[in-house]
């Protein structure tokens, strides 16, 4: 598979959205060259803010420039944004639900070398603990220029999760992102793997694998965690009548949580989680640690593998 920059997806498309809508503004915390958000400011200086180390005050800022009818976009790394800036992003975006479009990159254990001090594994269940954020981790490059596209238009705030790490392209133009709308992209029936992020080109890795051994596995792409597709959820499980996700975030709190909440309350199943446990990340080359921590085709094979042996007893 051909892999491509979420990225660089990002800061194409805001320059995109910018040439056609003036209230379009953009504020990043001193990263915009990693967050790609510079790409803007080069092409619009006027509406480019660079807030320096300060992404408390970069989060009040957007609240204000919101309040003026400005759509605002603010960048920096995952663990920014979701950990140090969390106070500002409940009481001054999501409290008054102003118009605010936070889009983080560096979300998850492929940043790498930097560590865990940098490697946010908490920031999709930090993010839709609050009320009124929805939450969006999209897949590959055509995925997020869609989501990026949506959510400009879409009112209120949303935290959208992007990476560092080039990942393998899903989709083509024909794929059309909506809010709260998860996608069956291949049909099974044993067993239901939802994932989202990395973790959906192993999904589908490791269902053509286990096709050959005759196991049928259905495959559920679920950028949207909040809202999730409750309804797509509950189809699937008692159609298949087992389940696995894969996200590249800890177990605790984010796709795997979502999906746990809505099928305990319409079609309980047996449930295997595939994520990091509840440990801080350590520092190594990207796809090194997706292997070390079981984020892979093989690892999500073996959740499969366990979630089967469930369904029979």
């Amino acid at each position: 598979m051909q892999k491509v920059s979420l990225r660089d997806a990002y800061g194409d498309t805001l320059v995109e959205l910018g040439k056609k809508d003036d209230r379009i503004v953009v504020l990043d915390a001193d990263l915009s060259g990693s967050t790609k958000s510079g790409k803007f400011g080069k092409v619009f200086p006027e509406r480019f803010f660079n807030m320096g180390i300060a992404e408390i005050n970069m989060i009040n800022t957007a609240a204000g420039l919101a309040t003026t009818g400005k759509i605002v976009f603010v960048s920096t790394f995952a663990i920014f944004a979701t950990g140090r800036a969390w106070e500002a992003v409940r009481q001054m975006v999501c409290y008054p639900e102003l118009n605010v479009k936070i889009v983080c990159t560096h979300g998850g254990i492929t940043v790498g070398e930097d560590g865990a001090t940098h490697q946010a594994l908490e920031d999709v269940a930090n993010m839709r603990n609050i009320p009124n954020m929805r939450v969006v981790v999209p897949a590959d490059d055509i995925e997020t220029k869609q989501v990026i596209e949506k959510v400009a238009y879409t009112a209120g705030p949303f935290y959208v999760r992007l990476t560092r790490e080039k990942f393998p392209r899903i989709f083509d133009e024909n794929y059309k992102f909506e809010i709260g709308k998860g996608y069956v992209l291949r049909r099974g029936e044993d067993v239901t793997v939802v994932a989202n992020g990395l973790e959906t080109s192993f999904a589908l890795e490791a269902a053509e694998v286990l096709e050959k051994e005759g196991i049928s596995v259905e495959v559920i792409h679920m950028p949207t965690v909040k809202p999730i597709d409750r309804e797509l959820l509950a189809e699937s499980a008692a159609k298949t009548g087992a389940v696995v996700t894969a996200e590249e975030h800890s177990i605790i709190g984010g796709l795997g949580s979502a999906v746990a909440e809505a099928l305990v309350e319409t079609v309980p199943v047996p449930m295997e989680r595939v994520g990091t446990p509840d440990i801080f990340g350590r520092s190594g080359k990207a796809w090194e640690l997706v292997k070390y921590y079981n984020l892979d085709a093989s690892g999500i094979i073996e959740k499969i593998r366990k979630v089967l042996e469930r369904k029979k007893r």
